[in-house]
């Protein structure tokens, strides 16, 4: 792990049902403060994680949206290789209750000196709070509509504050007092004033971010995707192509941007590319996303790596005249 404070996103795979030359199966890891969340390893995730120069030690979390071979069947490898690797921490692992038969076979897929440190969270109904087991962040889960039962994540850090130093010099306020009036919201400044937290700090909204693979446009995928600073959306097929994302329930590039635009997202990460298109097609994706979206565009690559948007700074509030 790079590092602490790391807050990006590194694609591990681009492609839809099929891998191409130069696009892998799914494959999505989330680096928050130094907690990897795995989404979807499809087949030849754990050689990716290699390419990408992280390790096993650096997953403690493994969501599946479903159980579609392109969002799981690297599983085996990645579990055997946290078995092999001497994985210590508890490795949390989410994923459909319906598709435990299949989760099953992918967990007990070859013989292997086995591991007990993968917790099985199994997920079922429309909408789940997932426990985080102390994460600096909630997850919560939407189900989708897909051919079988698919599920997006949201991860959200708690809203906090943010000191602001000319408001606590002001009131002389310094060293342990400012912990003092984080903890118990007010305190008598040394010039006997009582002060609040509030006359010196200002709202700091947490930072948030979506994972929405397949579905068709539904009511949960725009509230997954709502004031995200970064959603991660899969964009199967192209506008002209919308016949087969309704077919085959999936989502286009100009739907991801309605989306984007509607849900106030900061930065749109473009993945999951069906086959069918070449490299010079790409170039339209990022296109038709924009038709309505005139944010931050990503289209992912294999082995990218993304940052979250920096933190949008804090409003201070002007103080009026006495």
């Amino acid at each position: 792990m790079e590092g602490m404070s790391t807050r990006d996103l590194l694609v591990l795979g681009t492609a839809s049902a099929v891998p191409t030359k130069t696009r892998n199966h799914n494959g999505y890891l989330v680096r928050w403060d130094g907690q990897g969340l795995l989404f979807d390893p499809g087949e030849g995730t754990q050689r990716q994680m290699i390419r990408a120069g992280v390790a096993a030690h650096d997953i403690n979390w493994i969501f599946l949206t479903h159980f579609h071979g392109d969002h799981c069947l690297g599983l085996p490898g990645v579990i055997q290789r946290i078995a092999r690797d001497g994985v210590e921490h508890p490795v949390r692992a989410v994923f459909p209750a319906s598709g435990r038969e299949y989760w099953e076979r992918l967990r007990h897929a070859s013989v292997f000196v086995d591991t007990r440190v993968v917790e099985e969270h199994p997920i079922g109904g429309a909408r789940v709070e997932i426990d985080t087991g102390g994460a600096p962040f909630t997850l919560t889960a939407r189900r989708l509509q897909h051919p079988v039962e698919a599920y997006g994540y949201r991860l959200e850090e708690p809203d906090g504050i943010t000191m602001l130093p000319e408001r606590l010099a002001e009131h002389g306020i310094a060293g342990p007092l400012v912990g003092q009036l984080q903890r118990e919201g007010r305190l008598t400044a040394p010039d006997g004033r009582i002060v609040t937290l509030e006359e010196c700090s200002v709202p700091r909204p947490g930072q948030k971010l979506a994972f929405v693979m397949d579905t068709r446009i539904c009511d949960a995928v725009f509230e997954l995707a709502e004031g995200v600073d970064m959603l991660i959306v899969e964009s199967t097929f192209l506008a002209e192509d919308e016949p087969l994302a309704r077919r085959y329930a999936h989502l286009t590039a100009r739907q991801a941007g309605q989306v984007a635009a509607a849900c106030r997202v900061r930065r749109l990460v473009l993945t999951h590319f069906s086959e069918r298109y070449t490299a010079e097609d790409f170039p339209r994706f990022t296109e038709q996303a924009t038709e309505f979206y005139h944010g931050d565009v990503v289209l992912a690559r294999d082995l990218e790596q993304v940052p979250v948007p920096p933190r949008r700074r804090p409003v201070r509030v002007q103080r009026r005249a006495t």
